[in-house]
């Protein structure tokens, strides 16, 4: 069986070289690099994981933890964690915490006792065990997706990668405003994640931008699920003053909204306009097709796991929160004719909007 000094004499370098192109603990030129990869190949060299994470005390593995990874959102973000990690030579342990936060520390306590390097976890409503849990251990961890609240001193407590909500949620209700309608209802997801608190934020504050008034009656919680999102549809659908056009804040809820719109007999969009916070494979296959905020996915786990090996190489470094732009897919669920060449342009939020929108952001 060959050895690390075996490759290190056919590549013509010393094992510190072959140790540093396999870990990826130090720069190495290309053409060395290269050099060594041809003789670990020529040689079928395999890495001794179990003896090198004795040494080294790491395992070169990352836990994740994300609920309803069924869900296409959250398995596009498995597939960035899951390539990146890969990309720099760690193995992927996957939990799902379930948004059961009692289940969710458990998820997350058993990813640490099997001594993953780091953890990637999307926190669930009531996080406050799972987050003591981590402190308390001081796991390396990056949270994905949805964020917790800074400190005192404003600084986030954690890493976070998440997606903008706010401003592309404005977006999205601005041009329906633009479109004409006046009575837009939105589906909310489950209280007490941040990207629902966000996803509202920019739904009001697109209601402002456009001078319209906020009417509770038109927001109802959908729980950031299938069922969830069919029944807070037709909680809105049997308003006396029903909304003329409809905002999903997840793709689940979109599904159930669909189901209550079909139940009722309703066409989209003669009957209602439809739009939704979260593209997915199939929504160009929707008929009509369905315009919605896309984000940034799988960029979102990929973007997550570098921090996290971040963190691992500078344990002392400050937390940092990283917010990833998304993009208006314009289809025609709106309203908008199939050949439309633009959306119109909505109106730019009023200065309190925009510095109530500015200051959402961690």
């Amino acid at each position: 069986m060959a050895t690390m000094a075996d490759v290190a004499r056919l590549a013509g370098v010393s094992a510190a070289t072959v140790s540093h192109v396999m870990n990826g603990t130090r720069p190495v030129l290309p053409h060395t690099r290269q050099a060594v990869l041809d003789a670990i190949d020529e040689l079928g060299y395999t890495p001794n994981g179990l003896a090198r994470s004795l040494v080294t005390a790491r395992t070169r593995s990352i836990g994740l933890a994300v609920s309803a990874i069924s869900n296409p959102y959250f398995t596009e973000i498995l597939q960035g964690v899951e390539a990146s990690a890969l990309e720099h030579g760690y193995s992927l342990l996957i939990a799902d915490p379930h948004d059961d936060p009692e289940h969710e520390r458990k998820a997350v306590q058993l990813l640490h006792e099997r001594r993953v390097d780091g953890l990637v976890v999307a926190p669930s409503a009531d996080s406050d065990g799972l987050l003591a849990y981590l402190g308390r251990h001081a796991v390396p961890t990056v949270l994905l997706d949805r964020t917790v609240d800074a400190v005192a001193d404003g600084m986030p407590r954690f890493d976070q990668v998440c997606a903008e909500n706010a401003e592309p949620m404005a977006e999205l209700v601005g041009h329906l405003t633009g479109l004409g309608h006046r009575r837009i209802g939105l589906v909310a997801g489950l209280p007490g994640l941040s990207t629902t608190e966000e996803r509202v934020s920019g739904y009001r504050h697109g209601l402002a931008g456009a001078g319209l008034p906020y009417d509770e009656r038109l927001l109802v919680h959908g729980d950031s699920a299938t069922a969830g999102g069919e029944r807070a549809t037709a909680t809105l659908l049997s308003l006396a003053t029903p909304p003329t056009a409809l905002v999903t804040a997840n793709n689940a809820m979109t599904i159930g909204a669909l189901r209550a719109l079909r139940e009722q007999g309703l066409s989209v969009p003669d009957d209602i306009a439809l739009c939704s916070f979260d593209d997915f494979a199939w929504a160009d296959l929707f008929s009509p097709r369905l315009t919605a905020i896309a984000q940034p996915s799988r960029e979102m786990g990929a973007r997550a796991v570098q921090v996290l090996l971040d963190r691992l190489a500078d344990p002392d470094r400050p937390a940092r929160t990283v917010r990833l732009g998304c993009s208006f897919v314009h289809r025609t669920s709106c309203g908008c004719a199939e050949d439309s060449p633009a959306r119109p342009t909505p109106p730019a939020p009023a200065p309190a909007a925009r510095a109530l929108l500015e200051g959402n952001r961690p």
